[in-house]
């Protein structure tokens, strides 16, 4: 039986998931296997798969199309490793990360894990600039690959492991998407497991590659943070508001301009020294001039879109509308 067991639901990305299992190819540590889910796509993968067949440990499962949270139970559910490791399709894997996961579980008896998301050579600027606002301590805290930002660790299932036993005590993922990782990692941590941050343990995760696609991305993370808090109380905190009053801030100071109200332009001038450190930082973090000045309107998109989308979903909650129901009967 193998130690570890990699799942990884796939929709549609036949060519990404050719690039995540070349990179599983060159794993250092060699005691694992793969489990490739095709959650209903039209663009099958299985021809992909097939490639690596004489080089590692892998299966190939189709199922109807539900989401990738259930795509990830149907994995785990045909696993045999001892440990289940998360990955999402739009990812690869340094040669040395399973190696870097196992000296640490070693050393440390955790029940759940995971690790920090980063760029490569081959990011495009807008990738670039995605990612390090993503990371920016003044965008998200830096909540994304930095241990020392949050007091419990909550892994993602972007780059995420667990025992074989919470899986079975959990029974894994209640809904298929919109914050179905931030759910189960809740619900396991109230079941008493234990959480950690691995720092080396880290996956290259490809960024979307146009604004459009990473506003709308943005918007669908903020929905899901509301999502959540229809499971769990307490999960809207005030630092997840920052983005609304963000946006609201920003409304206000650009009536106030058009009024002829000084408090306008204090607060647009207050708005135009945040995004400047916001393009300092992108220049110390990126080493890239043309990335960071893409970084203030990245940050801007991100900011906006996650606040609309966290009032959006937010008022459909006080409607009584509820996109779990369908898929709770289903689990």
């Amino acid at each position: 039986m193998p130690k570890y067991s990699f799942v990884i639901p796939v929709y549609n990305r036949p060519d990404e998931l050719d690039e995540l299992l070349e990179s599983l190819v060159h794993q250092e540590y060699k005691d694992f296997e793969v489990i490739v889910v095709e959650d209903g796509s039209t663009q099958r993968s299985e021809s992909i798969v097939n490639k690596y067949k004489d080089h590692i440990d892998i299966e190939y499962l189709y199922k109807e199309n539900e989401g990738q949270g259930f795509a990830r139970n149907y994995g785990f559910a045909n696993a045999k490793g001892a440990y289940f490791i998360v990955l999402d399709s739009d990812c690869t894997v340094p040669s040395k990360y399973l190696q870097s996961v196992d000296r640490f579980l070693h050393n440390n008896d955790v029940d759940a894990f995971g690790g920090p998301d980063t760029d490569d050579s081959s990011f495009t600027v807008i990738q670039r600039a995605i990612n390090h606002t993503m990371t920016s301590l003044f965008t998200t805290g830096g909540i994304r690959g930095n241990k020392r930002s949050v007091s419990e660790y909550h892994p993602r299932s972007f780059n995420m492991g667990m025992k074989k036993e919470v899986y079975q005590k959990t029974g894994g993922y209640i809904i298929p998407f919109m914050g179905e990782d931030i759910e189960f990692t809740v619900r396991l941590l109230k079941k008493g497991f234990t959480t950690a941050f691995i720092p080396d343990a880290a996956v290259v995760h490809k960024r979307r590659t146009d604004m459009i696609k990473f506003f709308k991305q943005a918007r669908y993370f903020g929905r899901a943070r509301i999502n959540i808090s229809r499971f769990h109380e307490g999960q809207v905190k005030l630092t997840y508001l920052f983005p609304t009053f963000f946006v609201l801030g920003l409304l206000i100071a650009t009536v106030l301009v058009l009024l002829g109200n000084f408090l306008g332009y204090l607060g647009l001038a207050i708005y135009a020294f945040y995004f400047l450190l916001i393009l300092l930082s992108g220049l110390i973090s990126t080493r890239s001039l043309v990335v960071a000045l893409l970084t203030p309107v990245v940050a801007f998109l991100q900011l906006t879109g996650y606040g609309i989308g966290l009032v959006y979903e937010w008022v459909r909650k006080q409607a009584g509308i509820n996109p779990n129901a369908k898929y709770i009967e289903l689990y």
